[in-house]
């Protein structure tokens, strides 16, 4: 691949969009969309109490050659750091001023977590894009539904479900360029991958699906001349449904998923060098899971029921010995959600549930050995949630959480959501008041550094917003105030005499408050613009990665058989601080605000068939840092096809 190939695909797409028949039988698409986030059953958008940001699979579509974390970088309120680096290097998700152990992460209704991690967070680069249907990120509180973790939001994941027909499927490639600002290759080092196949036949449905990815080309540290990182993952998925009549239904999915990378050494300060040759990791993930479903007629039964297994590997340099060393960690889990939706009438629903969790680790390195046996703890929590949908405008969601803990004893976690849609205006208002709690991790208990004294945190939410259509709802505008506020957060401790180091829960409160706010105005069935921005303020003490201000604005176009689109991100200066081993203290630095401007062109070669796209991400060759001393990406190209069958 060279300049002149890059330039002539480019083109060549322009131009067939250029000459593409305008004559278009493109329709609005009338129907109500539908959230499942709020009560865990689907409703109908308008009625939820809540802004909920949904990504469809026509805004994947759009976003054709852009990675998870991209997409979600793209969404109000949501910040996930690292979205623009090397792929091997790990994400950081900041969410209303929150960090990862605050987001809770389902992917088709069950939970997804790292029991051996620090924060039991779940490492979002093991999902590829393209197995994805929908997205929603609901923001705030919401442990009622969702149980330990939901401090500042929930991202529900619905992966793609098998098509109607008997055999269908697709087959794709896509490579693109790998080039920091400073550098400038035109050879493909960026390869994605896969194939699937579903359908349904007779009352079984089935789905296969393979995904790889394979990344090289830049280091993830930067300096100059440092040796180029590696990034490679495979992803296979494999569903099988069976629907027994219009009532009851089933579906069994089982998944592997595997990342070889290898990464770079903190920054450490200008004189030491980041750069390293040796360290690697291997992570391996297993997921399989039941989900049967009941309807009767005042309402509906169902079973999130789903085990992991997920096994890491580092190897890291020592400096200090001369040799690498070896940490292994592997963590199991394991949830059963049972919940049922009774109507009472049609204005009034009530959720009842209840979930089981388990944990367990194990850690084996030159100094710790944790042993499974050891390490584990078991959650039991039941819940209620009340639903009221009047015919006069008024609806309320209200619920509650009791929280047990083989470890800590009890906690009660509870929200208030009531809402208002206005019969002579088109406007809708919405409060809410939400708790939440964190679980203490394994790690944080067991490990070398535990804590068998720690208790949960604990977050509480208020919010306030409207939500209006106007223009014949072509002009579609919300806006959310919230305030946060979080006790009993999980910090550590170092004695300065005896250096002995340990979690701990930090005294005090610590707030975070902000507004969220977006726009899209639909001009025509071809032509849409859209945009949000966000203002998150925190304590100096949860202030690291945050950018103050946030905005992102699109612009889509839609041919008869295409699109073209054009996006605008802005991220305001971050704090953050490093460790300087030449001074032997923390410093803290401030990072300069960026911006960036992506594009992306696809085009139907083949109606229902082939499908091209082409996308140059940071046009603007932009240089800026998501974290101190690491790379990010330049102006970058990718071109991909995707035949259908």
């Amino acid at each position: 691949m060279n300049k002149k190939f890059i330039g002539l695909s480019v083109f060549t797409l322009a131009t067939a969009f250029a000459y593409a028949q305008e004559s278009d039988t493109l329709k609005v698409n009338n129907l109500k969309e539908v959230v499942i986030s709020d009560t865990k059953f689907a409703q109908s958008k308008e009625k939820s109490g809540k802004i909920i940001e949904v990504i469809t699979a026509q805004d994947l579509e759009a976003k054709k050659g852009q990675n998870l974390a991209n997409v979600l970088s793209q969404v109000a309120g949501v910040e996930i750091n690292g979205n623009q680096s090397f792929n091997g290097k790990n994400l950081g998700y900041y969410i209303r001023g929150g960090r990862n152990r605050q987001v809770a992460i389902y992917i088709d209704g069950v939970p997804v977590s790292d029991a051996s991690g620090i924060n039991i967070e779940y490492d979002l680069r093991l999902i590829p894009v393209e197995q994805i249907e929908k997205i929603e990120v609901m923001k705030g509180a919401s442990s009622t539904l969702y149980g330990t973790g939901a401090a500042t939001g929930v991202i529900n994941i619905t992966l793609k479900k098998s098509a109607k027909k008997e055999i269908s499927g697709n087959a794709y490639i896509n490579m693109g360029t790998q080039n920091t600002s400073n550098t400038s290759k035109t050879s493909a080092q960026d390869f994605n991958q896969g194939l699937s196949v579903n359908g349904t036949i007779n009352k079984v449905s089935y789905m296969t699906t393979l995904n790889s990815t394979e990344t090289k080309g830049m280091s993830e540290a930067a300096g100059e001349d440092f040796e180029e990182d590696t990034f490679s993952r495979v992803n296979v998925l494999q569903k099988i449904g069976f629907k027994a009549n219009d009532k009851l239904s089933f579906e069994f999915f089982g998944n592997y998923d595997r990342i070889k990378n290898t990464f770079d050494n903190s920054f450490d300060g200008i004189i030491a060098n980041s750069d390293d040759l040796n360290n690697n990791s291997f992570s391996e993930q297993f997921r399989i899971g039941f989900l049967p479903k009941y309807k009767y007629n005042k309402g509906e039964f169902a079973i999130n029921a789903g085990a992991s297994t997920i096994d890491r590997v580092l190897n890291i340099s020592n400096s200090w010995s001369g040799t690498i060393d070896n940490y292994n960690y592997s963590g199991r889990s394991a949830s059963i959600d049972a919940f049922n939706k009774y109507n009472f009438s049609k204005q009034v629903y009530l959720v009842l549930g209840a979930q089981y969790q388990y944990f367990d680790m194990t850690q084996k390195d030159a100094f710790t050995d944790v042993a499974r046996e050891n390490a584990k703890f078991n959650l039991l929590d039941p819940y209620a949630t009340l639903v009221f949908n009047s015919d006069f405008g008024l609806n309320i969601n209200a619920g509650a959480r009791f929280n047990t803990h083989s470890e800590y004893g009890n906690q009660l976690v509870y929200n208030f959501n009531p809402s208002y849609s206005f019969e002579n205006l088109p406007l809708k208002v919405l409060a809410s008041y939400s708790t939440a709690f964190i679980t203490p991790s394994l790690y944080q208990l067991y490990g070398p550094y535990g804590n068998l004294d720690l208790t949960p945190e604990e977050n509480a939410t208020a919010e306030l917003g409207f939500e209006s259509q106007l223009l014949d709802k072509k002009l579609t505008i919300n806006a959310v105030g919230f305030y946060r506020e979080e006790e009993n957060t999980f910090g550590f401790f170092t004695d300065p005499i005896t250096f002995a180091s340990n979690y701990i829960n930090i005294d005090g409160t610590y707030n975070a408050k902000g507004v969220e706010t977006s726009v899209r105005y639909t001009l025509s069935e071809r032509f849409n613009i859209g945009g949000n921005y966000t203002f998150t303020e925190v304590e100096q003490q949860l202030n690291r990665l945050i950018p103050k201000h946030k905005g992102n604005v699109d612009l889509n176009y839609k041919f008869k058989r295409g699109t073209f689109g054009i996006n605008y991100q802005y991220v305001d200066h971050r704090s953050d601080a490093y460790y300087d081993s030449n001074i032997w203290a923390t410093q803290a630095v401030n990072l300069a605000a960026y911006q960036l401007v992506n594009s992306n062109i696809s085009y139907e070669l083949l109606p229902n068939r082939l499908h091209i796209f082409g996308t140059v991400t940071n046009i603007l060759n932009e240089d800026f840092q998501e974290l101190i001393g690491y790379n990010t990406r330049g102006r970058n190209y990718k071109l991909g096809l995707n035949f259908m069958f």
